[in-house]
């Protein structure tokens, strides 16, 4: 029986990626057609092919750009499907399936665990059976708790029946990371969570759904069977339990500094304080908003883009490079000029194959950021650059924050930024393998030469 070459082990791996992406774009295309019929619209009339897409694409990608507003363009029924669409693309594609199978009492075979390992990015393939399940119990907890403190301030504002279903939808769509909001039919259309700003119970549940949301189901796992006993997790726990803190409350400080006299003008100290913490969180691919994207400072335009290539956690409902990823740059930056060889981390020595990935990974987002940024602003040169520089990054970094000009969008630039945040929901690393050229095995290597650099 034939070996199995490296170029045959990583054609299996781009198998299983292709299959998570097809699986998404199943999806996709499923809540596409949902959404075009009648009953999916307020009016009862079709909805046209490209507003459909757009919108399944930001829901099953947990985006949250949108070109008509949730709550006054779509109906029950297509609020619905969005709100399942959401869920499905939070959970992910391969882990739904899953579930569904165990429900069945059908067996996972290695290489349905195989799918899941890819899907869920955790570390080893033993116990992703277990891992699901947990991932499954943990979502329907968190969201219900969230949906239940959401009604305490819904329910009395919109009556139970409504209250209700707003209190569900925003739990969900703030745990999965996808920014989609109902508050067009309260305080105006596109509005996200403006009208709450001043609000602690709003502001501190959807910050706490997305942050859990956004740790990762490997670290909810190693937790529980660990025990939260810090010294027993393995490194990426502990890494992720560190490097969260800081990386909300060090934003959170830099927010409150620039916009005291831009977008947070006016607001008293409490208020200002939960529109602070509210704007360090969501850029990192929530994409809520308390105070609106299009007021903000240079400064506070700068930091939120750079959080929304931060993204949240590997294996989490967040997009973006993720912080690990982020970490990691910072790390080898370090290590070389200190002229270090290895990049230690808790006493453990980081692999390099890992520095490798890392760089690719933010090369890759900002090439096709650029890129599409570029392709945009020559179509519409009339949208103004930091517009659409948010926009872009906002897309493909499933972040769902706009400055408002996703609706003056023409065709050419709203499919670009659909392939962008399906782009963003597979990994830009992912999606450029799927589209690159698999290069053919060579038994020989190039002579070594150097050029100069820096």
């Amino acid at each position: 029986m034939p070996r199995k070459t490296p170029a045959s082990k990583k054609h299996a791996q781009m198998s299983a990626q292709g299959v998570i992406a097809l699986g998404f774009a199943a999806i996709i295309a499923a809540v596409t057609l949902l959404l075009m019929l009648p009953a999916s619209s307020n009016t009862y009339t079709w909805t046209d092919p490209l507003t459909a897409l757009f919108t399944a694409a930001s829901a099953v990608c947990v985006t949250g750009l949108v070109v008509v507003d949730t709550a006054t363009h779509w109906s029950l029924f297509g609020r619905c499907v969005i709100l399942v669409a959401i869920q499905i693309g939070g959970l992910g594609v391969m882990t739904v399936i899953s579930l569904a199978a165990l429900m069945m009492r059908r067996r996972i075979g290695l290489r349905q665990r195989t799918l899941l390992v890819e899907s869920v990015a955790t570390l080893h393939i033993g116990g992703i059976v277990r891992l699901v399940r947990r991932a499954l119990y943990g979502t329907m907890l968190l969201e219900l708790l969230g949906a239940l403190l959401l009604a305490v301030r819904f329910v009395p504002l919109l009556g139970p029946g409504r209250g209700l279903f707003y209190a569900v939808f925003h739990a969900v769509s703030a745990f999965c990371n996808a920014g989609f909001d109902l508050m067009g039919a309260v305080s105006g259309p596109f509005s996200s969570l403006e009208s709450f700003v001043s609000d602690p119970l709003v502001n501190l549940v959807a910050v706490s759904l997305v942050l859990l949301g956004g740790l990762g189901f490997f670290v909810w796992d190693d937790l529980i069977e660990n025990k939260f006993r810090f010294r027993r997790l393995q490194l990426h726990t502990r890494v992720v339990l560190v490097i969260t803190p800081v990386i909300v409350l060090v934003p959170a400080c830099l927010f409150f500094c620039f916009e005291g006299g831009a977008s947070m003008a006016g607001m008293d100290m409490k208020t200002r304080v939960l529109a602070s913490l509210f704007s360090a969180v969501t850029p990192r691919t929530a994409g809520f908003d308390t105070v609106p994207t299009s007021e903000l400072s240079p400064a506070g335009s700068l930091l939120t883009l750079l959080l929304m290539l931060t993204g949240g956690n590997p294996g989490s409902t967040a997009g973006g490079a993720k912080t690990t990823t982020m970490l990691v740059l910072l790390l080898l930056a370090a290590s070389i000029l200190r002229r270090e060889e290895d990049i230690r981390l808790f006493g453990r020595r980081l692999p390099g194959d890992l520095m490798r990935r890392a760089c690719s990974i933010v090369i890759v987002y900002v090439t096709l950021s650029m890129t599409a940024t570029l392709a945009i602003c020559a179509a519409q040169p009339e949208l103004a650059f930091k517009d659409v520089l948010i926009e872009v990054f906002s897309a493909i970094n499933t972040v769902g924050m706009s400055t408002g000009i996703t609706r003056q969008l023409g065709v050419f630039a709203r499919l670009i930024v659909i392939l962008l945040m399906y782009a963003g929901r597979l990994g830009s690393l992912t999606f450029a393998l799927l589209i690159a050229r698999h290069p053919s095995p060579t038994p020989l290597r190039c002579p070594e030469e150097r050029i100069l650099i820096g």
